[in-house]
């Protein structure tokens, strides 16, 4: 027989779900990468001036907190998109 349209509603938003998952979970791996350069950065600002550069620390805190964001909606703790549906999150 017909389908019950709120059965229907619920298995395309799991669809849709499911589609932004996967791209959230590429924008992972790219912010993981993006950390990683960002680290060498920081360990040789660290070695020339004796100090890390501020701005880059706070830049890798809130890279983190989008990789958070993302396990998050991922593994389905949160329902809340991360960055670019929502603002990104502060570094300090």
């Amino acid at each position: 027989m017909n389908e019950d349209p709120v059965t229907g509603l619920a298995k395309r938003n799991i669809w849709l779900r499911g589609l932004l998952m996967i791209l959230m979970a590429l924008a992972y791996q790219l912010a993981g990468t993006v950390l990683f350069f960002t680290a060498v950065i920081q360990f040789v600002f660290a070695l020339v001036s004796d100090a890390p550069n501020l701005r880059l620390a706070a830049f890798g805190r809130s890279l983190g907190r989008f990789q958070s964001q993302i396990a998050d909606f991922v593994s389905f703790f949160s329902e809340d998109l991360p960055f670019p549906f929502a603002d990104w999150p502060p570094g300090a």
